[in-house]
């Protein structure tokens, strides 16, 4: 196999993953911020967490069918957490053919959330019905340093039925949220075992090819007794 079809086949498989029903967001870590365990806190928000450690979260998202007041459906907010800063990222979402639904994914600072009125309430409206849910706790008073960003998900149902009832109130999707680091930010991480693999494939099947080759033109070039 010619090493330029190898590596055509290599870049073409890195760049060019085929997920049915997936989007994504790549972006950089910023820098970390200084947090204080006393007074507000992250945490009082109740937003779940993804982080490198923790870095796939299962849920079923609400959905809406888009409106002028709402032309991206349902908002929902997460926070990426212990991120290592200036690391490039990708978040992906994952879902099933068989829920049609359009997903929009974005990643902002919290100053820039804060700073813009549509985000912050939304955030604030999206954090009220989370307040059931319990967020671990800093303790002491010390100052901590964290890269850190707001998940902004928008989900908004892609269908049509003549049962009112799923018109009236479209069901939930089931979502994989992932937190993919990319190695030397350059590839992400899970692509590394498909690599390997590939690398690996296009390797041996040069040396295959090669061998081949020595065996075929030496017996071409083998004399023949008459």
């Amino acid at each position: 196999m010619n090493p330029k079809v190898c590596m055509t086949v290599l870049f073409g498989l890195l760049l060019a993953q085929a997920h049915a029903n997936t989007e994504k967001v790549i972006f950089i870590s910023p820098p970390a911020v200084s947090i204080t365990s006393s007074g507000p806190s992250f945490e009082q928000l109740h937003l779940p967490h993804i982080t490198p450690e923790k870095s796939s979260l299962r849920l079923s998202l609400p959905a809406a069918f888009p409106s002028e007041k709402q032309p991206r459906g349902l908002d929902t907010w997460y926070m990426l957490r212990s991120l290592i800063p200036s690391q490039r990222y990708e978040v992906r979402v994952c879902w099933a053919a068989t829920q049609p639904t359009n997903l929009w994914l974005d990643v902002y600072n919290t100053s820039h959330v804060f700073d813009t009125p549509d985000l912050i309430q939304s955030l604030a409206v999206f954090s009220e019905g989370q307040q059931t849910i319990e967020s671990p706790q800093r303790t002491g008073g010390e100052a901590l340093k964290e890269s850190l960003l707001f998940l902004h998900v928008q989900a908004a149902a892609d269908f049509f039925s003549t049962n009112r009832t799923l018109m009236n109130s479209p069901p939930a999707v089931d979502v994989e949220l992932i937190l993919d680091p990319y190695l030397a930010n350059a590839i992400p991480r899970s692509l590394l075992p498909t690599a390997v693999y590939v690398v690996a494939l296009a390797v041996g099947s040069w040396i295959l090819s090669g061998m081949i080759w020595k065996r075929l033109f030496s017996s071409t070039n083998k004399p023949h007794n008459d």
